[in-house]
């Protein structure tokens, strides 16, 4: 499957951003998607998934309650609404996909699709 990120970009402390990825090549609906991020020096970081159908979403603890993740089959999208940003939060984000039967998958290894990254940048 074919991922495209988009939407990162410079925003201050506190504030918000929405990040989209949009898949192509394989039936949207059997896919487990999920985001992760990578900071300068650091590994990659679960951020969020989400099941197949939406049912069930799972979040790293570090963002839970500020971010929000959902998916639109019909547009086959996902969106990751990020608000309360901090300077933490600085990192390239990835979208990734998987075929899976289980709703939570929280390791990069497990994933098969990658989008291309999109820059996120929190300013203090």
């Amino acid at each position: 499957v074919q991922l495209q990120a988009s939407g990162g970009g410079l925003v201050q402390a506190g504030g918000s951003l929405r990040l989209s990825c949009a898949a192509s090549g394989r039936t949207f609906n059997t896919l487990v998607m999920g985001w992760f991020r990578q900071a300068p020096g650091k590994e990659r970081e679960f951020v969020a998934c989400i099941n197949w159908s939406g049912s069930t979403t799972y979040y790293n603890d570090s963002v839970k309650a500020r971010f929000t993740l959902s998916r639109d089959n019909a547009k086959n999208t996902i969106d990751l609404q990020m608000n309360s940003l901090s300077v933490e939060d600085t990192a390239v984000y990835y979208c990734a996909a998987k075929f899976g039967i289980r709703a939570v998958y929280t390791r990069p290894g497990q994933y098969t699709d990658w989008g291309q990254g999109t820059l996120v940048t929190v300013s203090s």
